[in-house]
This record gives C-alpha cells, sequence and structure tokens, in this order.
C-alpha cells in the first residue's frame, strides 16, 4: 500500500522537526470538519473538559459557553445539534486556548480517535493521531532527560 502524502506548510513545521501547536490545531480543525456528528460531539466534549467556563465565554464568541450551559454539571455532553452549529475555525480556536491550558487534552485526542472504527480511515485523523504520539513521546524522553 502507498502512503498518502499530506502537503503541510513548511512554517507550522520546527528546525528540530516537530510539529508547531498551529499545525495541530489545523489538523483538528480538518478532523472535525470531516466527522459524523456523534464523532464531533465526542471531540468537543474532550476538548471542553478542562477548560473553565471564563475561557469558554472568550472563546469563539461564546459558542462553547452556551454548550457547556445546556450540559449537566459536571459531566459534560454535546448534543449532536450543538455541534452543528460549531465550525472548524471555532474548533482551531478552541484547541489553540486548549493546548495552552493542557497539552495532554490535547494529546489525548490521540486515543479517542484511534478507538473510533469512523475516524481512524481519515487520512486527516491517521496523521494528527501520529503527529500527537510522537509529540507526547518526545515530551516522555524530554521529561527524562531533565
Amino acid at each position: 500500500m502507498k502512503p498518502i502524502k499530506i502537503n503541510m506548510p513548511q512554517a507550522l513545521i520546527h528546525a528540530d522537526g516537530s510539529v508547531s501547536e498551529a499545525a495541530i490545531s489545523q489538523l483538528v480543525g480538518q478532523v472535525y470538519e470531516i466527522a459524523p456528528p456523534a464523532e464531533r460531539s465526542r471531540l468537543l466534549e474532550h476538548l471542553l473538559k478542562p477548560l473553565g467556563v471564563l475561557s469558554l465565554v472568550a472563546i469563539a464568541n461564546g459558542i462553547f459557553a452556551s454548550i457547556r450551559f445546556r450540559s449537566a454539571w459536571p459531566d459534560i455532553h454535546v448534543r449532536p445539534e450543538d455541534a452543528q452549529n460549531v465550525e472548524a475555525n471555532d474548533v482551531i480556536t478552541l484547541v489553540n486556548h486548549v493546548q495552552q491550558v493542557s497539552i495532554h487534552a490535547v494529546d489525548g485526542l490521540a486515543d479517542m480517535l484511534s478507538a473510533s472504527p469512523v475516524m481512524t480511515g481519515s487520512t486527516a485523523a491517521a496523521l494528527l493521531i501520529t503527529l500527537l504520539m510522537q509529540r507526547s513521546r518526545n515530551r516522555r524522553a524530554e521529561d527524562r532527560e531533565i
């Protein structure tokens, strides 16, 4: 089987070969865009967990705060109709913020996407899983060096 090559802008790749946070955010946005409604809801639930209400109000004109307030507290459940109103650009903004709060939450998307038979067939999801796993391994190696 011939591997599929995905072109990523060079500006998103660091000199040491690591992928920038902006590239991760863009890929999550692409994955969200192609995901079916149930997977979109799961992806949003995963990303919203580490954020407080104040953060959610400040992101994407408060669309995520509205979703959070309609959900049970402390658990979050994103209805498919709520996920339908969220655009890929909103998700990119969300991921940019989540990476500042909890990089582990974003890295955890790899496990979530890997467990989804629907998403593992997506090239963007496969690339995202690979990059997140690589980033996590690199971070653990750096921690051991310290």
